[in-house]
């Protein structure tokens, strides 16, 4: 089917507006079908009445994916609403921290913090200070980034919910799992896992 909704085109590149010379192109049923013009992708998906849809604009070359957008489109909206609905009744979880944790506590944090956000909980990722430790604030702002950083290493980015705020001798901040973000890392991971495929092949 052709797309005209030129507003949805800005969102996210389909059919004529994917104007790179190739793409890595998925069938409708997921399967692989390799790196080829992007002209000739779009005759394929034409040929089935479906879509071409870039699905990961930041692989090399990027992937793209026939299907039909319309119910593309619907399912998408379907899903963020149950998400929007799901994220109002999330759970608060609490992951504390201290000052001078070491890289394999931090780790270890990381992996259950990790666990709660895609479960589609919140995490408050708390630092708790002790006697004088309270004066050197910036440590523990050193240490909730380096959660956030190694918890986006792990695939999981986050997107702030509540600011980095100190009550007490706890400094806190509130997050969330970004999942647009998962998804096109998940996308562009799956791309180059499949080009290493054909590589080796």
């Amino acid at each position: 089917m052709a797309v005209k909704d030129q507003r949805e085109q800005r969102e996210q590149r389909v059919n004529e507006a994917i104007r790179i010379r190739e793409v890595r192109v998925i069938g409708a049923e997921g399967e692989q079908l390799g790196i080829m013009p992007t002209f000739q992708a779009l005759d394929l998906a034409r040929a089935q009445g479906l879509d071409l849809v870039e699905v990961a604009p930041n692989a090399r070359p990027p992937v793209a994916k026939m299907l039909d957008y319309g119910r593309f489109k619907y399912e998408q909206s379907k899903r963020e609403r149950e998400g929007r609905r799901r994220q109002k009744g999330a759970s608060l979880h609490q992951v504390k921290m201290r000052p001078n944790i070491g890289k394999h506590d931090m780790e270890a944090k990381a992996r259950t913090a990790a666990r709660l956000l895609r479960n589609g909980d919140k995490v408050k990722i708390s630092i708790m200070f002790r006697g004088r430790e309270i004066t050197h604030r910036d440590i523990g702002q050193e240490r909730i980034y380096e959660m956030l950083e190694t918890l986006e290493q792990n695939e999981v980015p986050t997107v702030i919910e509540k600011p980095i705020s100190t009550e007490g001798r706890f400094m806190s901040v509130i997050v969330a799992e970004d999942k647009p973000k998962a998804k096109a890392m998940a996308d562009a991971k799956a791309a180059a896992a499949a080009e290493a495929s054909e590589a080796a092949g």
